[in-house]
């Protein structure tokens, strides 16, 4: 039996707010159960110098914790001056996979940033930014087709991300923080929902895990990736 009570192979309920913000040109609030992300993308006229001239597109991304999203408050990055390695690994995670589902040719040249903010933390907060960062992409996106300064949808595959991991032997679906804290293996899957795979983070905890585990577990991100793409385009349609 899992803390949640939840069945192994269910996700947590999933809801994804649009229009959030008043300013961003795409916007979304993701709650995977208590885990609550705000994602914003904002376009930008212009791209780094090492794309300057490729007539390319460009997609970055910014990760943080709000301090109390966690069960004691953690101090502010801005305030130590830097950033963890933590987030910094985090933010170029969800930077990478989002570029991984767009064409950048159709995006022309133009950089669009996402920024993610935890407001409430109880695990997979990368994987409910990647899910939400590609609804607050998308609708970027849309306004700029319906300007007309996009011609064709740069994006057509929807990018999303899940936790699995091994928990007192079983193979489970979107670990929350007790399961993820203990589990014995602990992974995050990034995919589009067509099932193409772009990442995968996967990792013992003080344990070792078998191919079949393995297969298991990618059975599992396959299953919740096509459930949380089905959120996202009803989110982006609505």
């Amino acid at each position: 039996m899992r803390p949640s009570g939840r069945d192994l192979d269910q996700m947590r309920p999933v809801t994804i707010e649009t229009g959030v913000t008043k300013h961003a040109e795409g916007s979304c609030m993701i709650r995977i159960g208590d885990t609550h992300v705000l994602c914003t993308a904002t376009i930008e006229e212009r791209v780094p110098p090492f794309v300057k001239g490729t007539g390319l597109g460009w997609v970055t991304a910014e990760y943080g914790m709000l301090p109390r999203s966690t069960t004691s408050r953690m101090r502010r990055e801005a305030t130590a001056g830097k950033q963890g390695g933590r987030t910094v690994e985090i933010q170029r995670l969800i930077g990478r996979s989002l570029r991984a589902g767009i064409d950048r040719v159709a995006l022309g040249e133009r950089q669009i940033t996402v920024d993610c903010d935890v407001i409430q933390a109880d695990g997979g907060t990368r994987c409910a930014s990647i899910t939400g960062g590609w609804v607050a992409l998308k609708l970027a996106v849309n306004k700029l087709m319906k300007a007309g300064e996009v011609v064709s949808d740069p994006l057509t595959d929807p990018v999303a991300a899940v936790s699995c991991g091994i928990y007192a032997g079983q193979v489970l679906l979107d670990l929350d923080y007790p399961e993820d804290s203990e589990a014995g293996v602990d992974g995050n899957f990034i995919m589009t929902a067509s099932g193409k795979m772009i990442e995968a983070q996967l990792s013992a905890e003080g344990s070792t895990f078998s191919r079949d585990q393995m297969n298991g577990l990618l059975d599992l991100a396959e299953k919740g990736v096509r459930e949380l793409a089905d959120i996202q385009l009803a989110a982006v349609n609505a």
